[in-house]
């Protein structure tokens, strides 16, 4: 059967996983009364409930007697690890794009990556159906986008379909309401190439995804290169740089079908499938016959740009929730996440006490830690701070640089660029995007982005969206202004009294309501001024044997600011943790003690 390999890549929310949906149910992957979720490709609980793609995930369809595998690829620029290793599986893309946002950051990454790879772009403009649509500007636009990242002649010329993904159909025109997907399968056929590759060469394949089966043990999958493939082939892994890994047989060969694997008795050149057999082998490692001893280029991933200190849950409440609490274990973990997630280093700390985890950004890391908090896992999380580099020539510190565009409503826009200067960004571009809105862009160093978005929502009262991406290393900027109120901090440990927290309310917002339990050191609220206040929150009313008028009301007490695990990593500050547990999310200090804390900040401030 012939085949086509294609990613779609696209910036977030712009409609690619509802795409693969309607794809798979209009190829008749599904039986009529199969009761099917929506975004069937997102299947893991976090990107359900986040409505977000994470991982890259292969599917295939049958039209016209061809085979089109399709990889649908993440939205978020802190996962483009993920669409970085994919890119080598295909041959075409298609590039979605929504018809009022236009081109976005990501749209830029992920297009920029597939150019470079030499891939064949096809422009999708989906959601033409909205009644903000403006489906020809955004045209004009990716041509204008595809000319500035230096496309070549042959993907200048790309071809462009008008589709709404929900409505579930594509045409040659907006204006034009199609009936299906048809013309999107035809102009997949008619202008990505078959694979271009060597069915009698020696076996040879570049894995660029792994996981872990529980019955067939780890699964590697990439596209084969050379060659056909066989149950009980023997196989060896080489590494980037040509060493043997491993050597073992192929145990199973499962090819992609719809949303379910099905075992191969054979498999050729061109096809995306997933080995079972070996043990050691990862991610951008080759798997071929014994004879082979040449490794298939790997393509580079871009560097980590922020990263993240890891240690044991050390509180006084440590231990009471989740059964996964010892170094080692958390170290066995971290080790497994960075083998298939090759997007993330893992180091340890100098003292040897803790792990640094480094990505792309805070949303990557965020997840990772739910994922392991969800698997019963108690930690204590620093601070994000992100990673410089020397420049090779000159010495001169180096800082990571992004792309940042906001749409705001125009009333809010003058706030957002105040406070972004503030944060030593520059102002590359502002223009009116239409119903009311701005669009700007800037350029700012990541340290600046740490713990702004929360503020940013409320500048724009909840209204803004801001979509940022890395562009690139630049000179070091000097000081950014850090948080500017300080902290609540409890001074005992128990439940806290309703009574107390009544008090304490005129000091500023609290993160805890009554009865919930605390310990010294914990952090409690913020404060409205802008120094450390230690409090004691278990201090309850003085019982006479008088009566009071009017002193007996029932206390009502403000409801807690409810710190999620993003808004609690962007929030502390340098000598802060946070505290995660499968069940609850805490601040806390560095050091409990108050004693500790005073005689650390001396130190600070000597060295300072």
């Amino acid at each position: 059967m012939e085949l086509r390999n294609i990613a779609i890549i696209a910036h977030v929310d712009h409609g690619k996983t509802t795409l693969v949906d309607v794809l798979l149910k209009q190829t008749g992957t599904f039986r009529e009364n199969q009761q099917v979720e929506e975004r069937a490709m997102d299947s893991n609980d976090i990107e359900r409930e986040r409505g977000i793609t994470i991982l890259a995930k292969c599917t295939s369809v049958e039209f016209g007697g061809t085979r089109i595998n399709i990889v649908d690829t993440p939205g978020h620029a802190d996962f483009g690890g993920e669409v970085e290793r994919i890119l080598s599986m295909v041959d075409g893309v298609v590039v979605l794009v929504d018809a009022a946002e236009g081109p976005m950051p990501q749209t830029k990454f992920v297009l920029a990556k597939a150019l470079k790879l030499g891939l064949r772009p096809m422009v999708v403009v989906n959601k033409v159906d909205k009644p903000e649509q403006r489906a020809y500007e955004v045209q004009d636009e990716m041509f204008d986008l595809f000319s500035a990242l230096e496309a070549n002649e042959d993907q200048l010329d790309f071809p462009s379909l008008f589709a709404s993904g929900k409505a579930g159909w594509a045409s040659e025109t907006p204006e034009e309401v199609g009936t299906d997907m048809t013309p999107l399968f035809e102009l997949i056929l008619k202008h990505v190439p078959a694979p271009d590759v060597e069915k009698d060469a020696p076996f040879k394949m570049l894995a660029t995804t792994v996981e872990a089966d529980p019955y067939l043990g780890r699964l590697l999958t990439g596209r084969i290169e050379t060659g056909t493939v066989k149950p009980n082939l023997t196989v060896k892994a080489l590494s980037r740089d040509g060493k043997i890994l491993e050597q073992g047989r192929i145990t199973k060969i499962l090819a992609y079908r719809g949303l379910e694997r099905v075992p191969l008795e054979e498999a050729v050149a061109g096809d995306i499938v997933a080995l079972a057999g070996l043990s050691k082998s990862t991610v951008a490692d080759t798997i071929c016959v014994p004879e082979v001893t040449e490794p298939i280029v790997a393509q580079p991933i871009d560097p980590s740009t922020i990263a993240v200190t890891f240690s044991v849950n050390d509180s006084p409440l440590g231990g009471q929730d989740g059964d996964k609490v010892t170094s080692r274990v958390i170290w066995d973990r971290l080790q497994k996440e960075a083998e298939g997630n090759v997007a993330i280093r893992v180091s340890e700390t100098a003292d040897k006490d803790a792990y640094e985890v480094s990505g792309r950004g805070e949303l990557q890391l965020a997840v990772l830690i739910e994922q392991m908090r969800r698997e019963g896992f108690e930690l204590s999380i620093s601070r994000p701070r992100v990673l410089f580099q020397a420049d090779p020539q000159t010495g001169q510190r180096l800082e990571p640089i992004e792309e940042v565009v906001i749409d705001v409503d125009e009333e809010f826009s003058g706030a957002v660029v105040e406070k972004m200067q503030q944060r030593k960004a520059e102002l590359m571009d502002m223009r009116p995007s239409g119903g009311g809105k701005q669009r700007v862009t800037f350029r700012c160093p990541s340290r600046g982005l740490i713990g702004y978005h929360g503020e940013f929502m409320t500048d724009t009262r909840g209204t803004g969206i801001m979509n940022r991406v890395f562009d690139s290393f630049g000179p070091y900027k000097g000081p950014i202004p850090a948080r500017r109120n300080g902290v609540l901090i409890s001074l005992e440990k128990g439940k806290a009294a309703a009574y107390a927290l009544f008090n304490l309310e005129e000091r500023g917002p609290l993160m805890i309501g009554g009865g919930e339990d605390i310990y010294p050191g914990m952090v409690i609220g913020e404060n409205s001024r802008g120094n450390d206040l230690d409090v004691n929150p278990l201090k309850s009313k003085q019982l006479t044997n008088f009566r009071a008028s009017g002193k007996d009301d029932s206390i009502v007490l403000t409801p807690p600011i409810r710190m999620t695990l993003e808004k609690a990593i962007s929030y502390i500050g340098d000598d802060e943790l946070v505290e995660v547990t499968p069940n609850h999310i805490r601040l806390r200090k560095r050091y409990l003690d108050i004693h500790e804390r005073k005689k650390h900040a001396r130190k600070v401030a000597a060295e300072g």
